[in-house]
């Protein structure tokens, strides 16, 4: 695995529409930018920012979004995500995120991940329940 070093910064850009609505979301009855695709496209960007540093058998996942939506983005508009590595502790790894639409930004926020083994991780997950 490369060296991961606070600094490491990624963008991911979307056009708003159906797809990622409140209302397909059942997060809310508008058809707006909803906040779980906000979430999850800061998620996106995190994680692809830092993908070149991990080694083939290890990938991210997330842990803990502390965001703040305060904005609404329309149908058709472009939106982008940025994520900058802020922190490095062991396999924990912190974010600064944001969104951005064409107006200006709409979200913001920290996010965290964990470097995790692939073939652990899932062998962990299936077996969960089983243990009883």
């Amino acid at each position: 695995m490369k060296t991961l070093e606070p600094g490491v910064y990624g963008k991911v850009e979307i056009t708003v529409d159906e797809k990622v609505s409140a209302k397909r979301a059942a997060s809310g009855e508008m058809d707006v930018f909803g906040t779980p695709y906000v979430i999850a496209l800061m998620e996106e960007t995190a994680d692809k920012s830092v993908r070149p540093y991990l080694d083939e058998e290890c990938a991210t996942v997330g842990t803990v979004v502390n965001i703040v939506h305060k904005a609404a983005t329309p149908m058709g508009m472009k939106a982008y995500a940025e994520s900058e590595l802020v922190e490095v502790d062991g396999r924990r790894l912190v974010f600064k995120v944001a969104v951005y639409d064409e107006a200006g930004q709409v979200a913001e926020g920290t996010h965290e991940r964990f470097i995790i083994y692939k073939d652990k991780f899932m062998k962990k997950a299936e077996s969960r329940g089983k243990e009883q």
